[in-house]
């Protein structure tokens, strides 16, 4: 490497750097702030602190690379103009090209670090901060009670409008739904006018004395008939005690049903297998579906009654012609009831079919977006040399305003395509990479524009193209 290239190379390293720290710690911050009513009141050890901004830290990288990335580029030959050494590089006969050559291919290789980092630790920085937050909210549940709220804490969900007492162990207005084994859904409802925290720190078991309440279940019968009465038990009691296992909730993990729907948690090879499984769902659901709705309609058998019931070889010109009055308007009476039904059906297994695109679609935005967070570095990279090339200024002012509404534009336009894409209006693949697809003719133009000495915008020379357009040759 020579004097040159280190001394760029060198320049630019040490911006990237420090911008990276303070994105990161922007970041971080950002992360606390959002989930800090989930860690406060709760006296966490400093331990637990430290892992959740050690694990909040790889999350952010798919926002903190490029924006670095862009912002580095722009100060630091922002820089090189403002102090004519790009000038000098120029009289020795080293282009912009010459100048980017070592700072891209340092690029390139933080380009395809980026991907392995999305690819690999940042779906096992993503469990362990789920795994995390849930461990804080459930490790202790005496103190992860909320007054105000319901809470949720293994089976059930508690809600209390006061908490009070040395150790705020008293609560007042208790209702809790609690959740049953086998069943989906609430059947169970505790209500109490006074309750009590008992825990001991040797055991693994919180009590919860509840006073003066009242206890509800709905019941499901087995038969459908007996369901329609919506049967329930209701009983009053001046005392009851609810023990919580906290052996069971200490260590909680991702379970395999939320693993599965929570695609940050899953590499490209998992990825590509879930896309193929969830094609392959949505394709048989929609021939069941279709199915259903043909054989509940009712078609052929009404058009099999109706030809039995026809006494004469040749079927009338109106097929109602055959049946009396009574049996017509039973008939179109009939009809409209399965008609009804089917429009019905039809309107729910389209809802069910949208949902499944949908989550389809953000598995394959996911995939894509995995592999143009990378390009999307370099791209970004030859956009912003050029672009400090081109103002002529360094420092933190214009290079910071230049960086950041650039990279709004690109988050932003990439957010709106994405959302776009859930529902299908837009494929996955060009939602993930359309960013990518308007910045690289940009970053190509402005390239072009600094290699030969031209202003970054010129309204004249661009008036002059247009004229020069409509202006008539000679005859």
């Amino acid at each position: 490497m020579k004097i040159i290239d280190r001394y760029i190379f060198s320049s630019f390293l040490q911006k990237f750097i420090v911008i990276l720290l303070i994105l990161t710690i922007i970041m971080v911050l950002q992360s606390v702030w959002l989930y800090i009513s989930e860690f406060a009141g709760k006296d966490l050890e400093f331990i637990i602190i430290a892992k959740f901004i050690f694990y909040s830290i790889p999350i952010s990288i798919p926002i903190t690379i490029p924006i670095t990335i862009l912002f580095s580029s722009i100060m630091v030959f922002g820089e090189f103009s403002e102090h004519y050494e790009f000038a000098a590089m120029k009289s020795t006969g080293i282009s912009l090209q010459r100048a980017m050559r070592t700072l891209s291919i340092f690029i390139i290789f933080i380009g395809l670090g980026t991907f392995y980092f999305s690819d690999t630790v940042i779906p096992a920085s993503y469990q362990e901060f789920i795994n995390l937050r849930r461990n804080v909210v459930r490790r202790k549940p005496a103190r992860a009670i909320v007054a105000n709220r319901f809470n949720d804490l293994q089976s059930f969900n508690i809600r209390v409008d006061k908490k009070h007492g040395d150790n705020d162990q008293f609560l007042d207005n208790v209702i809790i739904h609690k959740q049953t084994e086998g069943k989906k859904g609430n059947y169970t409802v505790i209500t109490s006018k006074k309750g009590e925290l008992i825990s001991s720190v040797d055991s693994n078991v919180l009590s919860l004395k509840l006073t003066d309440g009242h206890y509800y279940e709905d019941l499901i019968p087995k038969k459908s008939k007996d369901r329609k009465k919506k049967p329930f038990v209701k009983s009053s009691f001046k005392e009851y005690t609810m023990n919580l296992n906290l052996g069971d909730i200490n260590d909680v993990k991702i379970s395999e049903s939320d693993y599965a729907k929570n695609r940050k948690m899953r590499g490209v090879d998992i990825l590509v297998k879930d896309v193929d499984s969830f094609s392959t769902d949505l394709n048989r659901d929609r021939k069941s579906y279709f199915s259903r709705i043909q054989s509940s309609s009712g078609l052929k058998n009404t058009y099999l009654k109706s030809t039995l019931a026809c006494k004469t070889e040749e079927l009338p010109e109106n097929l109602t012609d055959i049946f009396d009055l009574n049996d017509r308007l039973a008939i179109y009476q009939s009809s409209k009831v399965a008609v009804e039904d089917v429009i019905k059906q039809i309107g729910f297994y389209n809802k069910k079919l949208k949902k499944q695109k949908s989550h389809l679609n953000k598995f394959e935005i996911a995939i894509h977006e995995k592999f143009s967070l990378g390009i999307a570095c370099i791209v970004l990279f030859f956009i912003g040399a050029p672009i400090g090339a081109l103002i002529r200024k360094g420092g933190l002012g214009l290079p910071a305003l230049y960086a950041f509404g650039l990279f709004l534009v690109y988050y932003f336009v990439g957010i709106f395509a994405k959302n776009t894409a859930e529902d299908g209006t837009i494929s996955p693949f060009l939602a993930s990479w359309l960013s990518t697809f308007i910045f690289m003719p940009l970053g190509i133009l402005f390239t072009y524009r600094a290699t030969n000495d031209k202003n970054l915008f010129s309204i004249g020379e661009f008036f002059h193209k247009i004229a020069s357009f409509f202006k008539k040759k000679p005859a």
